[in-house]
């Protein structure tokens, strides 16, 4: 998708030097309220469907390893659109501060319900997965539970996120293992990745 027709945000700039410097940024309310409840209000009426593990021929169901439901954006809607616009810039400022080469973005929504989780794992494989950069926001606010626990690239706790509406995690997927804690209540959020492809 080419950028959006949309100014870059403000924001934008320093967010790519913290990723940078880090490989890793937690965005608090990146995403404007009414964009946020449109995205919202869409996952609540998709039909999400119990996400897989593994890829290709090898994907499977394994509710042991994560119990959340998905469904992939095709940007059929004016918010999937302006959403998908929102990463087209970041999209270009990664590729501009940090030369990634990045090529596309994709994004599913995610559904997490109460007992809902996904055990730590990479989002790809150093050498392995066109996969470059992961991308998570959230669409609603939860008071407890589902939190994304992010690991340290020695395994290490580092930090959670707690579900709070328009905020947007962005770090490197080959370098820092996560997982989604056990929900207490129903989340909403974008799960995508940047891709080399």
């Amino acid at each position: 998708m080419s950028v959006s027709h949309l100014p870059e945000p403000a924001w934008l700039a320093t967010a790519i030097e913290t990723f940078y410097a880090c490989g890793l940024v937690i965005l608090p309310t990146t995403l404007d309220t009414a964009l946020c409840q449109q995205l919202l209000a869409e996952a609540q009426q998709a039909s999400l469907q119990p996400a897989g593990v593994g890829r290709g021929q090898a994907l499977q169901l394994n509710p042991e390893i994560r119990r959340d439901h998905t469904l992939w954006l095709d940007g059929s809607s004016a918010a999937q659109q302006q959403y998908l616009g929102l990463m087209a810039h970041i999209q270009q400022a990664a590729n501009r501060r940090c030369f990634l080469g990045l090529t596309h973005h994709e994004a599913h929504f995610a559904r997490y319900q109460q007992g809902d989780f996904y055990q730590k794992h990479l989002d790809a494989f150093v050498g392995r997965s066109s996969r470059v950069l992961t991308t998570v926001c959230y669409l609603n606010d939860v008071d407890s539970g589902g939190e994304l626990q992010i690991y340290s690239d020695d395994d290490q706790p580092l930090l959670q996120v707690k579900p709070q509406a328009g905020t947007l995690v962005l770090f490197e997927s080959a370098r820092f293992p996560h997982e989604v804690l056990p929900a207490h209540s129903t989340r909403y959020s974008i799960a995508g990745w940047f891709r080399i492809d």
